[in-house]
Order: structure tokens, then sequence, then C-alpha cells
């Protein structure tokens, strides 16, 4: 490949565009990559985890088998907390993960009922997991947590202007409340100490939002009522 830049014949200086050997211009559309179902197994339907293989039609005409979860989506919300000193902190969680056998730190998340709306599953989340309430909501994306095996969509909102209450844990739920400043998560996250997918996908958004590089559009909302 090469790239940088050329003189033109009247002397001038102008862009050389880099040249790859084999590369794939862009396609007007996905055909040659699409795979469609052609049949479906289902494997397993739990709780809220629903498992299938699926047969499918491959872009070159041949078939494969793909196995799959179906998951109803989450939410993960980033608490953003102003310490007694005015200086940022992020309210996190500790709590064990049975499947992976670890006490893990994550930002706090939680699954969407049938028909719920994300911002009302995350304010609801936070209050459950944490006892806190905020001010002030803003919806940063969304993420696909495990493309290869699952349809799972969490979707990432920031929260500013806490308020703390009572918790409202779920029967079985067990998890620590803490907080800590954005370059300690931050560490945490280079270091291997913070390994949960959400939590690092999120400290992305963490970094630009508080650099101001990616604004949010902020929502003052009421606090929710005791039931």
């Amino acid at each position: 490949m090469a790239c940088g830049l050329a003189v033109t014949t009247d002397g001038s200086l102008r862009t050389r565009i880099p040249v790859i050997a084999n590369e794939v211009k862009p396609s007007m559309t996905d055909d040659h990559l699409i795979e469609r179902c052609i049949a479906q197994q289902e494997l397993f339907k739990g709780r809220f985890l629903h498992a299938f293989r699926d047969t499918v039609r491959l872009p070159d005409g041949g078939e494969a088998t793909r196995e799959y979860v179906k998951h109803p989506g989450a939410v993960v919300v980033v608490p953003l907390l102003e310490g007694p000193d005015g200086q940022t902190r992020i309210v996190l969680e500790r709590q064990y993960r049975y499947p992976i056998g670890q006490v893990m730190v994550e930002l706090p998340a939680g699954k969407l009922d049938a028909g719920e709306d994300p911002l009302v599953c995350g304010r609801r989340e936070l209050l459950e997991e944490t006892g806190y309430q905020a001010r002030e909501w803003a919806r940063a994306g969304q993420m696909h947590l495990a493309i290869a095996y699952s349809t799972e969509v969490i979707h990432i909102y920031f929260a500013r202007g806490l308020s703390l209450g009572e918790r409202q844990l779920d029967a079985g739920e067990f998890l620590d409340v803490f907080s800590a400043t954005p370059d300690e998560l931050l560490a945490w996250c280079r270091d291997g100490q913070v390994t949960d997918a959400k939590t690092l996908s999120c400290m992305v958004w963490v970094q630009n939002v508080l650099s101001g590089a990616w604004p949010l559009e902020w929502q003052a909302l009421d606090p929710i009522s005791s039931p």
C-alpha cells in the first residue's frame, strides 16, 4: 500500500490515495453477505432466554446452521454523582455472576420487561438496585452485546442530579453499591479488574461525554413515586 503526497505536473501537491491489493469496493446492497432462514428449531425456552437452531441459506447458495439466543434486551445506566469535593464520580455495583463464578464490578443494568420503554426500565433499575433517582436523563446509544449468538441489545443512558433513597432489590438479589472517579474506573478497565463488556463499552461514552466531545440531550424528569 502506498500513500502520502505526490507532485503534479504543475508542481503542486496532491494527496496520493492508498492502493490496497484486492480491495473490495462498496456494494449498493448487502445481498452478498445476508443469510436467510429456511428452517427453525426451538432448543430451549426458559424464564427469559429462548434458544434456537436455524438452518440458513448462505449467499453462495449453500446451507449452514446457526444456534443463537433470543433476549428481550436490557438497559445500562451511567449514573454521574457529584462528590462532596465537586468531583464527578460514577455509581457502580459489585455483584456475583454465577455463570463465570466471579464478583464483578459493573454499571447498574437490567433487562427489559415485555413492551417496556428503555428509559422506564433504566429509571426502575437504578432505583431498585442502588436507591438513587436522577433529576435528568439522556440517551447515549445502544450496543449489541454478543452478535455471534444473541439478539440482545443494551440501551445506554446517562443520569445526573442524583438523590439517594431506599433500594428496592428483587428477592434473591444481592449486590454492593459504591462509587469511583472516572479515572479510577478507567484504570481498572486497563488493568483487567473490570472485564464486564457493557461497562468497558460505556467507558468510551464516559470519556467522550465528560470531555464534551459527545454532547447529550438531557431531559428533566420527576422522581418515581413510591408504590
